[in-house]
């Protein structure tokens, strides 16, 4: 004769095979608390920025990531990812153009900050591989920041 299992022990079950058949990706708990964790920026508010296009997120982390845009409002970030070895160069464009502050964070090794010129033209170059985030301190007369999604690079 069969015995029902209770509801409690059929969710055990199901969370073992779940866990068993399809593990969650190695890393993604700490991708997701450095994405949510912007405790370290100084501004009370800011601005979240979003894909150009919706794309899958695998093409970005799939061999070089080449150019992502990213928008919010009447800002534009678009930025050019160039490996350089174990490192990457960082080429960006921010519009409307601007001497505006810009912050790459990458996990587990800080950030980098820099300025664009007047253009809107931004560089940086040996900044680590990982989970990156761009954060823009728009200048003084706009006074915002805008924060982009995390981006494997």
């Amino acid at each position: 004769m069969r015995t029902h299992q209770s509801d409690d022990e059929l969710m055990s079950e199901v969370a073992r095979l779940v866990n068993e058949l399809d593990p969650p990706p190695p890393g993604l708990i700490e991708r997701a608390q450095f994405a949510v964790a912007i405790d370290d920026i100084d501004d009370i508010e800011f601005e979240v920025a979003r894909w150009e296009e919706h794309r899958p997120l695998a093409g970005v982390r799939g061999g070089l990531p080449g150019t992502i845009t990213f928008f919010v409002g009447d800002l534009t970030v678009m930025v050019n990812v160039t490996r350089t070895g174990e490192r990457q160069r960082i080429d960006g464009w921010l519009v409307p153009a601007g001497a505006h502050g810009v912050e790459i964070r990458v996990a587990d090794h800080g950030s980098t900050t820099t300025t664009a010129d007047e253009g809107g033209r931004f560089v940086l170059t040996e900044v680590p591989r990982g989970t990156t985030q761009l954060l823009v301190r728009m200048n003084a007369e706009q006074s915002r920041t805008v924060v982009t999604p995390t981006v494997d690079l």
